[in-house]
């Protein structure tokens, strides 16, 4: 599926769902640290449920199932072929969690052995634009995040020596 047709799909039925600007993500922050300076009220109230939610669709596994499961309905035994690393128990309760947060279906078919396939949602399917997004903004920066990081441990282990060669205070 092209990125358009993710983004066509994502947008059915939800007009202007995606159209966020700089100008209103800078307001955004402005208004959290304007509440963070006042004291918290009433924002871990109100940050509860966003941080529950982005725990959900942040885990690397939820990340996966959605986007695997953007192509089509899948059975759990050929997701876990495809989905290299991941346990039988951790498949179990990542598609549960999707399940109870309304991003996949779960359908059990009469069959013996039982079939039963897992599917997005209209919501787990609007979900897919953003992971994308932020597949490729970290794909496209992961050298710049890798030469950072070398920088950063390079800075740590001189500051480390440094400190480990001063003369001791202890008389």
């Amino acid at each position: 599926m092209t990125t358009a047709a993710v983004r066509k799909k994502a947008h059915r039925g939800n007009p202007g769902h995606m159209k966020v600007t700089t100008a209103k993500v800078k307001a955004m922050s402005r208004e959290l640290e304007g509440r963070l300076r006042s004291g918290h009220e009433g924002f871990s109230d109100d940050c509860k449920p966003v941080t529950d939610i982005l725990a959900r669709i942040g885990d690397k596994w939820s990340v996966l199932i959605i986007m695997l499961l953007g192509s089509g309905p899948k059975r759990f035994n050929e997701m876990r072929r495809l989905v290299h690393g991941i346990s039988q128990r951790m498949l179990t309760l990542t598609l549960r969690g999707l399940e109870r947060d309304g991003l996949v279906t779960r359908t059990v078919f009469p069959t013996i052995p039982p079939r039963v396939d897992y599917e997005l949602t209209p919501l787990g399917t609007s979900l897919q634009l953003p992971i994308s997004n932020l597949g490729e903004w970290a794909y496209a920066n992961r050298m710049k995040i890798e030469a950072a990081r070398s920088r950063f441990d390079r800075d740590a282990a001189s500051k480390k020596v440094t400190s480990s060669q001063r003369p001791s205070l202890q008389g």
